[in-house]
């Protein structure tokens, strides 16, 4: 296994250990008051992490007393098919020592701040396979250790020439974001996680958790790879970012369990004009329409993939990958004037039905399991979309 580690700055001195030892738990989805607003929670209990709230706030947090601490090894569960997010954040002095552990590209990525040095720690197994993993960090001056699953560690050691120092005073954590600005972070991320974490254990403290959020959001017992659409919002994109062949044509392919959908799966539009495109989905009548102005192609939802190519004179539906199963609709240039430009220089919104004020409306209940423009995946993490939307994850 190979570990990749870029350095600035003198190396940390041992107190900094101490915060590295600071893990995440899962946390409980109950909880009272505290007199400040704020829901208290406990820790153990499996929790969402990527719950609508602004996209860098901590979703939880707490502030803990250093002379409190008596145990130099935290340990938790996570789940995720997200390649990036932020999972954990504690730091001391309020704020000007921190760490900062979350995934980037699938890995485990460590960000550690104190005075003028700077860390930046990333290897290991891809953690975004959609399975439980077992991540412990734990303290043993001179070094650091992460480890995954009970064998696979990451060491970091870590000595300087400088004084040791005292730690004193709080230490404040939080979980699914951070306290400080994002622009201290050596490596910069996409923040927000579509995963979960349970069964937590950390340095042995029992002082409650502060929630950001009224309710926590449960997680699903079983998941599979996709989008999922609870039926409250949609993402929407700008057209002009996806990539247009020579030949004027745009290939749109979506994967997934159509029966099991309902309500409009992606709809076109470009500003100040009628919508162009809507392929909605009718669970009661277990159809698929696809409509183009005045123009409908209906099917019946029992394909899982399906195909739209999008020509400057044809538009052609393709299901399940058999070209014996494909409908051609010839577009007339007379009474569908510049659709093509329309295309390119409009909004494509997946989950919902655009408006005239841009406000959706008819929004999609179901798994999109993939989608692709120009053979490339759609990133809704990208996109401007509603936080109910699970970028990776679909409950089985």
């Amino acid at each position: 296994m190979r570990w990749r580690m870029a350095r600035f700055g003198k190396t940390m001195a041992g107190g900094l250990l101490l915060s590295l030892s600071l893990t995440l738990l899962g946390w409980g989805a109950e909880g009272q008051g505290n007199g400040r607003g704020k829901k208290e929670v406990s820790g153990g209990t499996t929790v969402y992490l990527g719950q609508d709230r602004d996209t860098w706030r901590p979703l939880m947090h707490t502030r803990v007393n250093l002379n409190d601490i008596r145990s130099i090894k935290s340990s938790f569960h996570l789940r995720t098919f997200d390649p990036e997010g932020t999972i954990f954040y504690g730091d001391t002095k309020n704020g000007k020592d921190w760490f900062v552990l979350s995934l980037k590209d699938g890995v485990p990525l460590m960000q550690i701040s104190r005075g003028e040095s700077l860390v930046s720690v990333a290897g290991g197994p891809k953690l975004n396979d959609g399975k439980w993993h077992m991540l412990e960090v734990s303290n043993h001056e001179p070094f650091v250790v992460l480890e995954v699953d009970g064998s696979n560690r990451m060491v970091v050691g870590m000595e300087s020439n400088r004084t040791m120092e005292i730690l004193s005073g709080e230490l404040r954590l939080a979980l699914g974001g951070i306290l400080i600005d994002k622009e201290q972070m050596f490596v910069q991320l996409q923040p927000q996680m579509d995963g979960c974490v349970r069964d937590g254990s950390w340095l042995n403290v029992s002082t409650p958790w502060e929630s950001e959020v009224e309710e926590l959001w449960p997680c699903h017992a079983n998941i599979q790879p996709g989008s999922y659409f609870p039926g409250s919002g949609f993402a929407v994109f700008n057209t002009s970012v996806f990539p247009f062949e020579a030949d004027q044509r745009v290939k749109m392919e979506l994967w997934g369990d159509f029966r099991k959908m309902d309500g409009t799966i992606f709809s076109i539009k470009a500003s100040g004009q009628k919508l162009l495109f809507a392929l909605v989905a009718n669970n009661n009548t277990k159809e698929i329409t696809l409509t183009f102005g005045e123009e409908n192609i209906t099917m019946k939802d029992t394909f899982k993939r399906l195909v739209i190519i999008f020509q400057t004179d044809l538009l052609q539906v393709l299901r399940d990958g058999d070209k014996s199963n494909t409908t051609t609709l010839p577009i007339n240039p007379v009474s569908h004037p510049g659709y093509f430009t329309t295309w390119k220089e409009g909004r494509l919104a997946v989950g919902g039905l655009l408006g005239e004020d841009g406000v959706g409306s008819q929004f999609l209940t179901g798994c999109l399991e993939k989608i692709q423009v120009q053979g490339r995946d759609l990133d809704l993490d990208s996109a401007v979309k509603h936080m109910s939307i699970s970028s990776y994850s679909c409950p089985a």
